[in-house]
């Protein structure tokens, strides 16, 4: 599969201050990567940089040719006043569309008709000509999944959009994004559901200003870090394994990089044994 992003050893900030460095990782065509770190690790800093909002500090994002020419769909986190939108769901969708009509203020024959495509492949057909902040949140989210799709079909940044859905929504959104992904289109997704890592292909994990892990999936489960992580989030998610628990790869990283790993897997080591004596606890009290 040809690479589609590639970050080399970026620094990002604000203003001269760093808010995350040492980012290194490659996204391939197809690939379906799950970005995961505790709120301020710079995960949202991130996602600004690979739309081109944010310029390094140093290092390099560099994009192939086709992916910098037609740019990223990106699905946002809802505030409320977007969820309220006076428009219709076809209105929306078609917005998608908007950076490629330049000067022209209509949409083309073609834009219309990609958008009735993704209308139909979203599976929202029924829900064209209705208003959008009449719908449920999961039918609004699939509206902005068929608004990206129109934006380009190659790369999609969603940024937690699973929050505010009922476990059911949720899980409807997670297999649709699934299958969006086998279709052909890669997948960068930011979240804080342990779920939406049985969906992944490649993890990316950034915790205290520093990238801590990238690597497929399976790897990232049987490193120190992440089952620490998965347990402290879920304790009934973590599979089993018959091999022995392995440290993120460390190939290549720095003296802090290790350091910051042994800290990150030590705090969620602690996370987990408040978990389990709260376990206990109630047990007790259950007896």
């Amino acid at each position: 599969m040809s690479e589609q992003i590639r970050c080399t050893n970026v620094t990002l900030g604000y203003e001269g201050n760093i808010v995350a460095e040492d980012i290194d990782f490659t996204i391939c065509e197809g690939d379906y990567l799950c970005i995961l770190g505790e709120n301020g690790s710079g995960k949202s800093t991130l996602i600004r940089a690979l739309l081109g909002l944010l310029h390094v500090m140093s290092g390099e994002i560099k994009r192939d040719p086709e992916i910098a020419k037609s740019g990223l769909g990106y699905l946002p986190q809802q505030t409320v006043v977007q969820r309220d939108f006076p428009a219709s769901v076809r209105e929306i969708v078609r917005s998608g569309c908007l950076a490629g009509c330049g000067l022209r203020p209509f949409y083309s024959k073609e834009q219309k008709a990609l958008a009735e495509r993704n209308i139909e492949r979203l599976g929202i057909k029924d829900l064209a000509g209705r208003c959008y902040r009449e719908l449920s949140g999961g039918q609004q989210q699939r509206v902005l999944l068929a608004r990206a799709l129109c934006a380009t079909e190659k790369i999609l940044l969603l940024d937690e959009p699973v929050t505010g859905l009922d476990p059911k929504a949720q899980q409807d959104l997670y297999e649709l994004i699934a299958s969006l992904n086998r279709s052909g289109v890669t997948i960068i997704m930011v979240s804080h559901d342990v779920s939406a890592v049985n969906y992944a292909s490649h993890i990316l994990h950034i915790g205290s200003g520093r990238q801590l892990f990238f690597g497929t999936k399976e790897k990232y489960l049987r490193s120190r870090l992440g089952r620490s992580y998965i347990i402290s989030e879920d304790p009934g998610s973590i599979p089993e394994t018959d091999e022995e628990d392995e440290a993120p790869e460390e190939s290549g990283l720095s003296a802090k990089q290790k350091a910051a790993i042994a800290a990150g897997a030590g705090l969620l080591t602690l996370g987990v044994q408040q978990t389990i004596h709260r376990y206990v606890k109630r047990g007790e009290r259950n007896v």
